[in-house]
């Protein structure tokens, strides 16, 4: 499983400064979780939703207040914010077929970065990248005004 694991993290933006070998350590704190086809995998203004995902099988749509912003496959992720910040969700996310995902929490993430200040500091300088980035596409006029997840690149 670690291995599937790299290979979809390499494809989070937020985690683009990290080398192979840091990806392959923090594989190891992802577990395997599956969802069927119609349920909630997090709702919008759950407290209880800590945790960063990314699909490995299967479809989901990200709703905000009942509009659909997002569908989402296999290489997808979501959650990034819950990587940094325990807080409440800000979208649903719903499995439109059956979900196979990869999944670890806040504290994990917090745990792997805190004794790594080198790590730490290219975390911080990519997400400084990310929020400029969202910020000029929300000035252009694209763009829906929240933190949605987007297709990589």
């Amino acid at each position: 499983m670690t291995h599937d694991v790299v290979g979809a993290l390499r494809r989070v933006p937020l985690l683009g400064g990290l080398s192979e070998r840091e990806l392959e350590r923090f594989a190891r704190d992802f577990t395997e979780r599956s969802f069927p086809a119609g349920s909630s995998i997090v709702k919008e203004g759950d407290e209880k939703g800590v945790g960063f995902f990314v699909i490995a099988e299967g479809e989901a749509s990200v709703t905000l207040r009942g509009k659909e912003l997002a569908k989402l496959g296999p290489g997808d992720h979501f959650g990034e914010v819950a990587l940094i910040r325990d807080r409440v969700r800000t979208a649903s996310v719903t499995a439109t077929t059956d979900v196979r995902c990869f999944v670890t929490s806040f504290w994990e993430f917090r745990s792997f970065v805190k004794g790594n200040a080198d790590l730490a500091w290219r975390l911080l300088e990519r997400l400084a990248d990310l929020l400029q980035d969202n910020q000029e596409r929300q000035s252009s006029g694209v763009g829906t005004g929240e933190l949605v997840p987007t297709k990589p690149s």
